[in-house]
């Protein structure tokens, strides 16, 4: 990873030289005392542990041939799975999210080139499009589709009127997070509807705020299980404080339905409990008529929605005004039902903004910040005071901020860019972090500067930049994702062209379609030069494991002109060594397959001829006509007048025209032609006496044979002409 490891002090994440709580607990099984640990990387965020015993304590001990115990034995390799991770999402689900979120994360990129290539040429901000923040908003939503469905814990079931609360799957913690980041950093439409946007996200996650400590949502579920078998329901102090804490939540259609699951209700009840019926109706309705800073409500839920704030405020103003009138109205003494007067009377004070009424209904500090905003403060903005508020409620409700969730909100909720990567980074882990980094920056020029900046305690690169490197190690560190890798290391400008072909280079080429799946990514990327390499590589692979034809194909494709030139030398030298029928035909296809125009000093433009020669002769041998015979021997004059053709090679193309020298029927060659090759044989005789003269593979009698071939055909010339 970039860095100087040299200077601690600058690092990004200093570890301490002394550590008094340990930071990973594994579970090896090993017998004290342990001689040497091994730690090495597997698949993914898994480390691979080994842990070895000293032999000499292991045989003294007699343990050599335990088999049963594995404590025994004299080491142990475990895995440990590094990170927090959601249990709620499987292995195969987070390989889909990675798969499918490279399509929005490489359209926002196009957007943002083109983004900043219109802002170069009008010379404007970073961002020359106001509209740049739905641009991000479109990339959010399309990113949080892939992290699952939204389902609202609170939404009721018609069908049974006993049953308040619908079984869903748990939410995972990952879309809440990124949610969560949604409402602060890009969705504007709401902004100014802050606190509904939150409690939209609290009837939706209430569910996993915590693991250890009592939620709204925990204490519904308790509930709906006890109604079933709850004769009176009206007598149980835990109908009444469910029923409390789901109203302080904002659940309204919740606490609509408990209201009316109330006793005086019933048929056979109705005359002799009026006044306790009409007051649980009354509060029923106001509950039901809350009114609403927001645009629009989700299907089935309550509540009057009010765009403006002026409206707003006078329909507050107004059922405030009801609430009020309610509580002291003297139908309270007329109820004779002890447990309803109070509860209801407690309802009234939490619509009312009674804070310790609100504060006693609910459980962990989220559900108490969001309970503010609905009763007591409606109209709050500013993350400043929200920080504050926040801070208050947790020392109030004794919480920790053990929960990943909780930390990351109050990173957002104080402004600091860098606890928030920190915690998305330590939470959810390196795809939240990559991906998020957008929305940070959505309409924050400040975030832009930040996390863009290059830094040279990290080796030159921006902070963006490193955890997107971060995010391609552990994609390249498991077999089923490393082919998207490339996608977000060409988003990295410094290091990220180099580190992709060193990638690409590493990959196996054994195989045909591997290779094409690395050309496809360069493809792709418009890595051209990198494809180019890849092709290199994959040729010379495949030569030096003797699939020559295979090897000169991907050269080809790769214009390596100077290895095809190199192994068109070698070819050459090769038949030039053996030039006999069988040497021919073992590399004819090759010679095929190179071409004419690939050679060192024509050397394969030689063999080509050579090539055609041979096919001639072979057509004069299987009883082709004279004319067969006439094209191999001005195939034979052409190669020997050629200066590409070696003297090597002088000898064994005479050797093979012996027979059509003394053709029957007709000498095939004139006075000129057979004068010439004459004089080459004669030049052939004096560059024997040279030492550096190779000598060919013919049998001893081969030239006196072409001598006197070549002067029966002089002398049938002589007397033709």
């Amino acid at each position: 990873m970039p860095g100087r490891p040299s200077e601690p002090e600058s690092a990004l994440i200093p570890l301490p030289t002394e550590v008094d709580v340990p930071l990973y607990h594994v579970r090896l099984g090993v017998k004290p005392p342990i001689f040497r640990v091994f730690i090495s990387w597997s698949r993914g965020n898994v480390l691979q542990v080994a842990c070895i015993r000293p032999l000499e304590d292991h045989l003294a001990r007699g343990e050599g041939n335990e088999t049963s115990d594995d404590a025994g034995l004299g080491g142990k390799v475990v895995e440990v799975k590094l990170g927090a991770s959601d249990p709620n999402i499987s292995e195969a689900q987070r390989r889909r999210i990675i798969y499918d979120s490279v399509s929005p994360f490489v359209l926002l990129q196009s957007r943002r080139k083109a983004f900043l290539t219109m802002s170069r040429m009008s010379s404007s901000s970073s961002h020359p499009s106001t509209d740049w923040w739905q641009q991000v908003l479109e990339y959010s939503r399309s990113i949080s589709e892939l992290l699952g469905s939204s389902k609202l814990s609170s939404k009721s079931v018609i069908e049974d009127p006993m049953i308040v609360l619908e079984h869903v799957d748990k939410p995972s913690s990952l879309k809440a997070a990124w949610q969560l980041m949604e409402i602060f950093y890009v969705d504007k439409h709401y902004f100014s509807w802050l606190p509904e946007r939150l409690f939209d996200w609290l009837a939706e996650y209430d569910a996993i705020l915590s693991e250890t400590q009592m939620t709204v949502h925990s204490k519904l579920v308790k509930l709906q299980e006890k109604l079933v078998n709850l004769q009176v329901i009206e007598n149980d102090p835990e109908y009444w404080e469910g029923l409390s804490s789901v109203l302080t939540v904002g659940w309204l259609d919740v606490a609509v339905k408990l209201l009316r699951l109330h006793g005086s209700y019933q048929l056979n009840q109705l005359d002799s409990r009026e006044t306790e019926n009409g007051l649980v109706e009354t509060v029923a309705v106001l509950v039901s008529t809350m009114p609403r800073l927001r645009h629009d409500l989700p299907v089935g839920k309550l509540g009057q929605c009010f765009k403006t704030k002026p409206d707003f405020i006078k329909a507050w103003e107004k059922w405030r005004g009801q609430i009020t009138k309610l509580d002291c109205s003297a139908f309270w003494v007329q109820c004779s039902h002890r447990p309803t007067r109070e509860g209801l009377r407690n309802l009234l004070q939490i619509m009312l903004g009674n804070f310790n009424c609100i504060s006693t209904a609910c459980f962990h500090w989220m559900e108490l910040f969001i309970s503010h905003f609905l009763y007591i403060r409606p109209l709050t903005v500013g993350f400043e005071e929200m920080h504050g508020l926040a801070l208050k409620f947790m020392r109030l409700k004794s919480s920790s901020l053990s929960n990943g969730l909780m930390r990351l909100l109050i990173g957002i909720l104080g402004e600091n860019t860098e606890v928030v990567m920190a915690e998305c980074s330590k939470s959810f882990g390196p795809w939240m972090v990559t991906h998020s980094a957008e929305l940070l920056t959505a309409d924050n020029n400040q975030n832009e500067i930040l996390l863009h900046e290059e830094r040279y305690n990290l080796g030159g690169i921006s902070i963006v930049e490193l955890h997107r490197l971060v995010y391609c190690q552990v994609l390249t560190s498991h077999p089923l994702t490393w082919q998207v890798a490339p996608t977000y290391l060409v988003s990295c400008p410094k290091q990220g062209l180099g580190l992709l072909e060193i990638l690409l280079s590493k990959q196996p080429v054994q195989n045909y379609p591997m290779i094409l799946k690395n050309l496809e990514i360069c493809q792709l990327n418009e890595l051209y030069g990198i494809s180019s390499c890849v092709k290199k590589i994959a040729g010379m692979h495949q030569w030096k494991h003797g699939r020559k034809g295979s090897g000169v194909y991907w050269l080809q494709e790769a214009r390596d002109e100077a290895r095809l030139n190199r192994i068109a030398q070698q070819l050459f030298e090769c038949i030039g060594r053996s030039i006999s029928d069988e040497t021919f035909k073992q590399w004819e296809g090759l010679i095929e397959l190179l071409g004419s125009d690939v050679g060192t000093a024509g050397g394969v433009g030689f063999l080509h001829r050579y090539r055609d020669f041979k096919r001639s002769l072979r057509q004069v041998k299987n009883g082709r006509p004279t004319r067969a015979a006439r094209q191999t021997v001005e195939s034979l004059i052409q190669l020997m007048k050629s200066p590409y053709t070696p003297q090597r090679f002088w000898l064994p193309l005479l050797h093979d025209v012996v027979d059509l020298l003394n053709w029957k029927d007709q000498p095939l060659l004139n006075v000129s032609e057979t004068n010439f090759l004459l004089k080459k044989l004669q030049e052939l005789s004096m560059a024997q006496l040279c030492p550096e003269f190779s000598e060919t593979y013919l049998p001893p009698e081969a030239l006196t044979e072409i001598r006197l071939a070549l002067a029966t055909n002089l002398s049938r010339a002589f007397l033709e002409e």
